[in-house]
């Protein structure tokens, strides 16, 4: 991987991980076209995930230092069950992390678009279900809310799923409030993807992908920097819930990398 499919391959990761189109899905397609195989796939996937993540973090720092000073407090207190909450909604994920991380891995493999381009129009499906099945979003996440959520995320680690959109849309059918339910979907995924990215950094993984520092640091940057436009974008697409249109993007790469990738 060179620094132009890096800095190309970033953007597509900062741009799709908080639009509820599959970020794991494009990144699977630009690294077909790009012809990027084997570890080095894998481990930059991982990298400009962790990139993504730090994005969120900079946009909700307000939101999470409140969170932090109240649960410091050691006592039970509204942030205190909204960290609770977010920790419940982890519990799916780290099942899956545990029990099925090589199955995982496995299906970043950069070859099979076929089944990716079936798993975006599973997530068109989704997305299309917030749109016909409209709910009163009056309604605050509740305990059995984040599980539920917790699931989609788990699910969502299937390339193809949108992670974003799959919890997002989660929280609407269950009638949770749109804007928490954006918020709540960013901040959920928070520690999976940074333990994931600690766990390997201090197994040495990354320095075995065949990745150049200055490749790395690019693809880092670039999805950081578009990961911070695209967060806060999508906030605001929640509020006005134009998830359809969302879908019908999802149907139409679904058919493309099914008909065209092959």
């Amino acid at each position: 991987m060179d620094w132009l499919e890096a800095l190309i391959l970033g953007l597509i990761q900062g741009l799709t991980e908080y639009l509820p189109v599959s970020s794991s899905a494009h990144l699977e397609i630009g690294k077909y076209l790009f012809g990027i195989k084997g570890e080095e796939n894998i481990y930059f996937s991982i990298l400009v995930h962790g990139a993504t993540v730090l994005s969120t973090i900079v946009v909700f720092w307000k939101e999470i230092l409140k969170l932090l000073q109240g649960l410091f407090k050691f006592k039970y207190n509204e942030e205190t069950k909204y960290v609770f909450k977010i920790c419940i909604s982890m519990i799916p994920v780290l099942i899956v992390g545990i029990f099925f991380k090589d199955q995982v891995k496995s299906l970043f493999s950069g070859e099979n678009l076929a089944f990716i381009g079936a798993m975006l129009i599973v997530t068109a499906v989704l997305l299309s279900f917030t749109y016909f099945f409209k709910r009163n979003n009056n309604k605050d996440i509740s305990y059995k809310d984040a599980f539920i959520i917790g699931i989609a995320q788990a699910i969502a680690v299937i390339p193809g799923i949108s992670r974003s959109g799959s919890t997002i849309a989660t929280g609407l059918l269950l009638g949770n409030k749109k804007t928490e339910v954006a918020t709540f979907s960013f901040l959920m995924v928070l520690i999976p993807i940074l333990g994931e990215n600690f766990l390997d950094i201090i197994g040495g993984d990354f320095t075995g992908s065949g990745l150049s520092i200055g490749v790395m640091l690019i693809g880092f940057c670039s999805a950081f920097l578009s990961g911070l436009f695209a967060c806060k974008i999508m906030l605001n697409i929640v509020k006005k819930g134009k998830l359809i249109w969302f879908a019908v993007y999802c149907l139409i790469m679904g058919l493309i990398s099914i008909f065209f990738f092959n």
